[in-house]
């Protein structure tokens, strides 16, 4: 699977008190949709995963993917703390369609001397698992760049969403996955090919009809459904793929060698981050920057200053559903809002 471009992370909209509200979620996919997004993650960092049951992730996961533009590259996020909680997660994704899956790592990540324990988790993970794994490396549970380069050769293990991109970093990490080297599917244009891109052209098309007498033939005879033309594809190698996992290390990150990113920011403003993309990739790095800078200081302030609810308040302000957090988290009062919408006010779709 090709991870290049901007995947934007997915919140969790809730009623008042607390229920999903699966509406706004499909709402808020068919807009994306639309957007130049590579891809959606569901179920990510902000999209309240820890707040939700087993059985509301699962919600979650059928209506994003079921309103979701089939050019888009789905990526479920699924990490629990136990291979076997995890393993029904990445099944239920993998039954409607999705892509790949996102896996953070357990709570003890950070602690080196759980080592084996990490790399065991994600290695159960990636050896059972029918979709192709991304690992997660976030501030609060970072991954070691000798554990990911152990997991990089892993064959299911396709890439990394970072939060701590630095160019030593990078550096580290392409030293440590050098050795991978893989080919992805890709379309003419050198696009993901997803698996709902592959379904759609399965077999014939609903409504598309030959029959015996439309061809002029006199006689009456069943209806079959016409061919759809097959997916033209080619192949392009690929190496071990990072996203850059916030905003201010978009630009950076891709410099750096990074393909794309799933910058927190992208959830209220996607349009803005898919245009700092966009210009990196037509090479005019001025204009790169400059859109970078436009969205650095709002990107800080939402992704670091009050987390989830700055961002759902964000999204609310730019047209999408965002609404309140979940207990405990709480949503911003008024004079945070007002300085928040100031803030986004340059940033408006």
């Amino acid at each position: 699977m090709l991870l290049e471009g901007i995947f934007l992370p997915l919140t969790t909209p809730f009623y008042p008190d607390g229920r999903l509200y699966l509406r706004k979620l499909e709402a808020n996919v068919d807009r994306y949709s639309k957007t130049p997004a590579a891809g959606l993650l569901v179920c990510g960092r902000i999209g309240e995963p820890d707040a939700l049951t087993d059985a509301e992730r699962l919600e979650v996961l059928e209506t994003a993917i079921g309103a979701a533009a089939k050019e888009k590259v789905m990526i479920a996020g699924v990490g629990r703390e136990s291979v076997l909680a995890t393993m029904l997660l990445t099944d239920a994704a993998a039954a409607v369609g999705y892509d790949a899956i996102a896996v953070k790592g357990p709570a003890f990540s950070a602690d080196m001397s759980m080592r084996a324990e990490l790399l065991t988790y994600f290695r159960a993970v990636a050896d059972r698992s029918p979709l192709a794994m991304v690992l997660v490396s976030t501030i609060e549970r970072p991954l070691a760049i000798e554990v990911i380069g152990e997991l990089a050769g892993h064959a299911n293990v396709i890439g990394v969403i970072d939060d701590r991109v630095t160019e030593d970093r990078m550096t580290r990490l392409r030293e440590n996955t050098a050795r991978v080297s893989r080919e992805v599917e890709v379309t003419n244009v050198f696009a993901a090919v997803t698996a709902r891109m592959r379904k759609g052209t399965e077999g014939g098309g609903a409504g598309n009809f030959v029959s015996a007498a439309s061809l002029g033939s006199g006689e009456a005879a069943l209806a079959v459904p016409a061919p759809r033309p097959a997916l033209k594809t080619r192949s392009k190698r690929v190496g071990f793929q990072v996203l850059a996992g916030s905003t201010g290390s978009m630009l950076p990150g891709w410099r750096w060698g990074a393909t794309g990113a799933a910058p927190r920011l992208g959830a209220c403003a996607p349009q803005a981050c898919c245009e700092v993309w966009q210009a990196f990739k037509d090479g005019d790095l001025w204009l790169a920057e400059e859109k970078q800078m436009r969205v650095l200081a709002i990107g800080e302030r939402v992704e670091g200053w009050s987390g989830v609810a700055a961002i759902k308040h964000a999204c609310d302000f730019n047209g999408y559903f965002g609404g309140r957090p979940r207990l405990p988290l709480i949503a911003l009062t008024a004079e945070q809002q007002a300085a928040l919408e100031r803030e986004m006010a340059g940033l408006r779709n």
